[in-house]
């Protein structure tokens, strides 16, 4: 007997031409507003497509004549911005610590240490508004100089804001008190020993992903390893941000599903806090109390630095990888079998992605499969628009476990009436997963604002989390929502909110991102799956996780941090006001 098996191969149609808009693609200017603001590498752009265009077009009621002229961008010098209150005397202590060349006082170099990425910060500096600078940007060489520093800072009661790739998008770098920041990644960026018998590695808190996945690919080449290794961990920030930041927001990347959020890949820590070193051991487990790693792991900076951390590493053999993209005739077939695959007892996929109908269509337009002979097929045999919800992913390990899981992934999304369409889905999405974020800068150019918010969710809560969001989202005319559920696990998974408004003043966006955030609280999501919590989300922290929880924290902080002095101003709400969130 035989099976046969309908499987689409998508291709790319040509879609009519259209004028595109005068892009900005150039370096920006030497110490401009747009080289802090801009995401990723100052040389590096991806514009929006010709089909986006039209597609923002028609969604915002907007014209050619929309895409003529920029709003501000951003290519003004950044020059005379409030003095450093930093004493001559705490300039040359550190100056004695660090040697001068690693101390950073300039108005250029303060501004962009002292903002990330929040669309709070980039709408801030697009208008030239600089506020809650640091004094001045540090830079240790060692675990000894940031042992000295915070000892000085702690008997002198200055802040101190560590500083990694930059990439939060939660406020969580800002030096509401002022103080230093502390840039880990100049110096400390450094894979220190990988242990192919433990299978783990040990490294600084200030090496990017890059070079991390990059050390641990050619072991057999740079340190006679008999494997290469993976770390298993790409956040769409894995280019610009550092393994300090995954710990410090507790983090996850795209193929979490399979490998496992940072909090499951921390082995132990070195910590320096103004209380002391705290050091933990490499057991694979151990039961002598409470897990003090995961005391720190998401700490955000609030009870010290993070100077050293083992994680595990993982056979990296991406020649055995299997990618699968499937359609689904509805958004709730493809919950079912999500849900079923992850409730399986075999091996899940690294990376597990379930579009929602408008996200969907999204993607298919940018795709260039929308109003072709294959979108035309796919609508025949049910997959109407609107309604069908695209499933994307990948399969990691070896070649037997790959092949095994895929078969079954097959089995359950076909029983579900989804229909296979090959990988080029998967594969484009891969091929834009870090380049994405650079047309952020382009929408903004022209009045339109893309952010996005996240939470978990139980399968059981995942519909009314979804659909309350939506609805205040779509509230407002003329907004595109797109979501999808990634990150999954046996009880649920990560619901990931994309939205694209034509907006661009600030008090209007702050109170448009307070509604979703009010609507992911009140429906029973958490406020945030996997960015961490910074000053921007903090005010909804102790009505989520309860008075008596945060207390705990707020012990932890006077414990590690008596005086107060490790990133103050709101992290975590450990000192906010009550209600601060109204």
């Amino acid at each position: 007997m035989y099976t046969y098996r309908l499987v689409i191969n998508i291709r790319v149609f040509p879609m009519k031409k259209s004028v595109s808009p005068a892009w900005y693609d150039q370096v920006p200017p030497k110490n401009s507003f747009r080289s802090v603001f801009k995401w990723g590498a100052l040389d590096q752009f991806k514009h929006p497509k010709a089909e986006l265009v039209e597609l923002l077009k028609k969604k915002f009621e907007m014209s050619d004549d929309d895409f003529k002229e920029k709003i501000y961008v951003g290519d003004d010098i950044i020059e005379n911005v409030p003095k450093s209150k930093l004493s001559a005397t705490h300039i040359k202590a550190f100056t004695a610590i660090v040697g001068e060349e690693n101390i950073l006082l300039d108005d250029y170099s303060r501004v962009k240490y002292g903002y990330g990425k929040t669309l709070h910060d980039s709408l801030r500096l697009r208008r030239k508004i600089i506020e809650n600078l640091t004094d001045a940007v540090v830079s240790p060489r060692d675990k000894d100089d940031v042992v000295k520093i915070v000892q000085y800072c702690n008997e002198h009661k200055i802040p101190i804001y560590p500083f990694g790739g930059g990439s939060s998008v939660t406020m969580g770098v800002e030096a509401v008190k002022g103080g230093i920041t502390l840039n880990l990644a100049t110096h400390m960026n450094r894979v220190l020993s990988v242990n192919e018998t433990n299978l783990s590695c040990t490294v600084q808190p200030g090496i990017f992903g890059p070079a991390l996945e990059q050390e641990l690919n050619n072991t057999k080449k740079n340190r006679n390893s008999k494997n290469n290794f993976t770390c298993g961990h790409y956040p769409q920030s894995f280019e610009y941000s550092t393994v300090g930041g995954w710990i410090a927001a507790k983090g996850a990347g795209q193929a979490s599903t399979y490998y496992g959020t940072i909090e499951d890949l921390v082995i132990c820590m070195e910590w320096v806090t103004p209380s002391g070193i705290i050091k933990t051991l490499d057991f694979p487990k151990a039961a002598v109390g409470p897990d003090i790693d995961q005391m720190f792991i998401g700490s955000e900076g609030a009870f010290g630095i993070l100077v050293e951390a083992t994680l595990k590493i993982f056979h990296y053999s991406p020649s055995d990888r299997k990618y699968f993209s499937f359609v689904f005739k509805d958004y709730e077939s493809g919950l079912k079998a999500t849900q079923t695959i992850m409730q399986s007892e075999f091996y899940k996929p690294s990376v597990f992605r379930l579009s929602d109908p408008e996200e969907t269509d999204f993607g298919l337009h940018l795709y260039g499969v929308m109003d072709t002979p294959v979108d035309t097929t796919l609508k025949v045999l049910g997959y109407k628009e609107g309604k069908r919800a695209l499933l994307i992913g990948m399969v990691d390990g070896i070649k037997s476990q790959t092949m095994l899981t895929n078969s079954l992934i097959h089995k359950i999304c076909i029983g579900n009436g989804a229909l296979p369409i090959g990988s080029f889905a998967v594969k484009k999405w891969m091929h834009g997963r870090y380049m994405d974020p650079y047309m952020r800068e382009d929408l903004q150019d022209y009045g339109i604002t893309i952010d996005t918010l996240e939470t978990s969710v139980t399968y059981e809560s995942l519909p009314k989390v979804r659909d309350a969001v939506r609805a205040v989202i779509k509230s407002r005319p003329n907004t595109i929502c797109m979501t999808h559920t990634s990150h999954y696990y046996k009880q649920g998974g990560n619901l990931y909110f994309i939205f694209l408004v034509k907006m661009n003043d600030i008090e209007e966006f702050t109170k448009f991102q307070k509604s979703i955030l009010d609507a992911i609280y009140a429906s029973g999501g958490t406020m945030s799956h996997h960015h961490g919590v910074g000053k921007m989300i903090a005010p909804w922290l102790e009505n989520q996780i309860g008075k008596n929880q945060l207390d705990i924290f707020r012990a932890l902080k006077n414990h590690f941090d008596p005086n107060n002095i490790m990133n103050p101003g709101g992290t975590l709400g450990l000192d906010l006001p009550r209600g601060s969130n109204e």
